[in-house]
């Protein structure tokens, strides 16, 4: 895949006083890379009372010079699929700032975790206490972001209310930024299209984007109500849907995805981009290399890049009292066994081919639009905050492996040094960010 070319702006250097210290601090040398503002090379960037305060070559005036040449300085990287409702979401709920700052990660959205009912609580235990940037996409169903593989009659559409999640929504605009459903087989085969149908009647109202998730993820009814030909949900599913709203799991390994059971690119998705959808990997377990081939090579490349860690599938204890079996022949469809991170499904997609030019918007500037947020988050332009991500850009030899078991070879590793959250500064030590298997060269 050949890389985009991206467009280069030198900052001039600006005429300082003697001893006038402009900056409380300086990130010297880094390559850095903002597409919003078209920005790729070696400069600096400096910081004033937590807001960029400049980008250019060899800033001067500073308190205090912080050198990161040979690494990667990019707007404060974005998460836009999250699972951070921690102690409410059951084995979901990571903790924020794990997740967040102490993996390089300033930005969390939230996909489902909080409801109409419970979004008080996500606002109070969640927002206020976290020193990442805390965003949701609130659930359509009234129970949130529960454990709900294992009560699917809890997603039907008799637990939607779409007055309330209005309500909700409004009350809280500072932190939703959309609706989060799912169009999957088990909840097809239990009531159709009449829960998608709902969440966009909330987001007509609302002026928001619906999520939408794809890919097996409830286990299937016994007797189901409606017939499903597999290959033709995605479609029915795309044509109730409207320009900006978001379809996740496109590298998905189950049924009912971007691939159709003939192995190949189901033909609605390129009609669904022309449409103006938009598409988020939503990493997660559900994650294949197999599957995102077949995509990539089919000319398809995501907007954004969502890692959707959760308890499932990260190194963390499971909260008591947590169902311990899951009801279904197979083990949880969302189960993982091969740990990620957001630089590392960066990395995996550096790995299929894909250029760091057209990685970095996944999560930086594209994630913002996104949002509806291009003034305040995913930019390095001077007055917002100072969101800031510094990564290691690292050669050698890596394997990359999926659940299902498939290994890809890279040569090359992101990982997080560290990251400014406004102008704060936060090590990546988080327990949950994985540790590859290096190869001997």
């Amino acid at each position: 895949m050949a890389a985009r070319k991206t467009p280069q702006k030198t900052a001039k250097k600006s005429a300082e006083k003697p001893g006038r210290k402009k900056y409380d601090f300086v990130l010297k040398g880094g390559r850095v890379i903002d597409p919003a503002q078209g920005l790729d090379g070696i400069l600096d960037v400096g910081v004033t009372d937590g807001k960029i305060a400049a980008v250019g070559a060899d800033l001067k005036g500073s308190k205090k010079n912080i050198d990161v040449r040979g690494k990667l300085v990019l707007p404060g990287m974005i998460d836009t699929h999250a699972h951070v409702y921690q102690h409410v979401s059951g084995r979901f709920g990571l903790n924020p700032d794990m997740a967040g700052v102490h993996s390089g990660v300033t930005t969390l959205v939230d996909q489902g975790g909080p409801s109409c009912m419970t979004f008080p609580g996500f606002r109070k235990f969640i927002v206020e206490p976290s020193a990442s940037r805390i965003l949701a996409f609130i659930s359509i169903y009234v129970v949130g972001g529960l454990e709900g593989h294992y009560y699917p009659y809890l997603y039907s559409p008799d637990g939607v209310d779409v007055k309330a999640v209005v309500r909700a929504s409004r009350e809280n605009a500072d932190l939703v930024r959309g609706v989060k459903s799912h169009a999957e087989i088990g909840g097809y085969e239990r009531w159709g299209m009449d829960v998608m149908k709902l969440a966009i009647e909330a987001c007509e109202e609302l002026d928001l984007p619906v999520y939408i998730h794809f890919g097996q993820l409830w286990g299937r009814p016994d007797k189901p109500k409606h017939k499903i030909d597999i290959d033709k949900l995605l479609a029915d599913t795309v044509d109730i849907l409207r320009p900006g709203d978001i379809l996740a799991h496109p590298f998905t390994r189950h049924p009912g995805g971007f691939v159709n059971s003939k192995g190949v690119l189901h033909p609605i998705v390129k009609e669904a981009l022309a449409k103006g959808l938009k598409m988020d990997v939503g990493h997660g377990s559900h994650f294949s290399f197999d599957m995102a081939k077949k995509v990539l090579d089919a000319g398809i490349l995501p907007h954004t890049l969502g890692a959707d860690m959760h308890g499932y599938n990260t190194k963390v204890m499971a909260p008591r009292g947590t169902p311990k079996d899951h009801p279904d022949d197979e083990m949880h469809l969302f189960a993982g066994r091969a740990q990620f991170s957001l630089c590392h499904a960066m990395s995996e997609l550096l790995a299929l081919g894909v250029s760091l030019e057209d990685v970095v918007p996944m999560v930086a500037n594209n994630c913002a639009d996104m949002l509806g947020m291009s003034d305040e988050i995913g930019t390095l332009r001077p007055g917002v905050d100072a969101d800031i991500s510094v990564l290691n850009d690292e050669r050698g030899k890596w394997t990359f492996v999926d659940n299902s078991k498939v290994e890809v070879s890279a040569d090359r590793l992101l990982t997080p040094a560290f990251c400014f959250r406004a102008g704060e500064r936060f090590e990546a030590d988080s327990g949950l960010l994985p540790q590859p298997d290096l190869i001997a060269a």
